[in-house]
């Protein structure tokens, strides 16, 4: 989808975007590495502030560079605030730069600030870029005040030309990330160049080194950051960074200014969880235990308690068992568990009940009483 742009104001001259050049995407690999990222994981330890001063060539101390991220919500969403200070004098010209960002999931711009100022005698300079997203576009707005003359201007872009934009303040969490991350290969992203065109950003990783701070030697991790501007030359900016994030070192490449640390901050205490103990498994002696042994005396006298309070209200119990004793006694069975079964299943509810006639129904010793000759010819009458 093309731009869309209308401007408002006398002596404005914008440059238009050429219709048949089509607006840059980022890789898909960048897009991935966005749509990865977790905050609740991957941002947990990049809520800090740096302090950085800001150097010449020669070494002189020209101003100072702050930069500070902690979680906020803006409009009821539950974002991040990146505030980004630089103030000091070149030449003895005061000049300075000023980021507020909110910055959602996945690193997505909700809204922007930014300020830039170049306080020349005859000429100052003043530079104001305001974008906010919008349901569906993002809005950025400009106004550059330079002298008596004043330019605004204001253009629209569809997020889905957006995808994979990166502005200044989600560069400097991104910037956290890559320490904490690493930088994936072939990672290009999209962001704005000095007159807001949209433009490659090519992110690389640079060599790691040592670094003095205050006379202490640090090692550190560099993260390259390259604008290829359609309409300027390309700007790269090498940022080195402590293992935890703290940022040390900040160059534009061609610009005699540096940003250094000046002081080694406090290193930043994760919550690691620290490994589950082991135990080995020990042969349980609980005659040995004085408290183990105690709590088992006091439950054996409680069922001893609880067994003599049962018998007491039952004292069939005892009589029923004697008879058992001295019946099994006197029989002395071979199988004394089936004479057992023989002599309580009279006792049960659940037997049949036996017939009366058990006896007279049983069979008869002689099962050849009932046919035999001899008898009825005895019964049979004398000739």
């Amino acid at each position: 989808m093309s731009l869309t742009t209308s401007s408002a104001t006398s002596g404005e001259n914008v440059p238009p975007t050429p219709a048949d050049v089509p607006p840059p995407k980022a890789s898909t690999e960048a897009v991935n590495f966005l749509e990865s990222l977790v905050p609740e994981d991957d941002f947990k330890y990049l809520m800090f502030e740096d302090h950085l001063v800001t150097t010449s060539d020669t070494g002189k101390e020209l101003g100072e560079f702050a930069v500070s991220i902690e979680p906020t919500k803006h409009k009821g969403q539950e974002c991040f605030l990146v505030h980004a200070n630089s103030h000091g004098a070149i030449d003895g010209v005061p000049c300075g730069t000023s980021i507020t960002a909110y910055v959602g999931d996945n690193l997505e711009t909700l809204e922007q600030q930014h300020h830039e100022y170049v306080k020349l005698e005859n000429c100052p300079l003043d530079r104001k870029t305001f974008i906010v997203k919008q349901e569906d576009d993002f809005v950025i707005n400009r106004v550059i005040t330079q002298g008596e003359d004043i330019q605004r201007s204001s253009k629209t872009v569809n997020q889905e030309v957006m995808k994979g934009f990166v502005s200044e303040g989600s560069n400097l969490l991104l910037h956290r990330v890559f320490i904490e991350k690493g930088i994936p290969e072939n990672l290009q992203l999209i962001s704005f160049d000095s007159d807001t065109n949209l433009c490659p950003a090519i992110y690389r990783r640079l060599e790691e080194r040592t670094q003095t701070v205050d006379k202490t030697e640090l090692k550190v991790f560099g993260v390259e950051r390259t604008i290829n501007s359609t309409v300027d030359l390309p700007t790269t900016w090498q940022s080195y960074f402590m293992k935890d994030g703290h940022l040390t070192n900040r160059v534009q490449v061609g610009s005699p200014v540096t940003m250094k640390l000046a002081f080694v901050p406090p290193y930043i205490i994760r919550d690691e969880e620290p490994p589950k103990p082991t135990f080995e498994k020990q042969p349980l002696r609980w005659e040995d235990d004085a408290q183990l042994y105690s709590q088992f005396l006091d439950r054996k006298e409680e069922l001893k308690a609880d067994h003599a309070k049962y018998m007491r209200h039952h004292p069939e119990l005892k009589a029923l068992l004697a008879d058992f004793m001295q019946f099994l006694l006197l029989r002395k069975p071979d199988d004394v568990i089936a004479f057992a079964a023989e002599y309580f299943a009279a006792f049960s509810t659940t037997m049949p009940s036996p017939s009366p006639y058990l006896a007279s129904s049983s069979v008869t010793p002689f099962p050849n009483s009932r046919t035999n000759t001899k008898i009825e010819q005895l019964r049979a009458p004398t000739r």
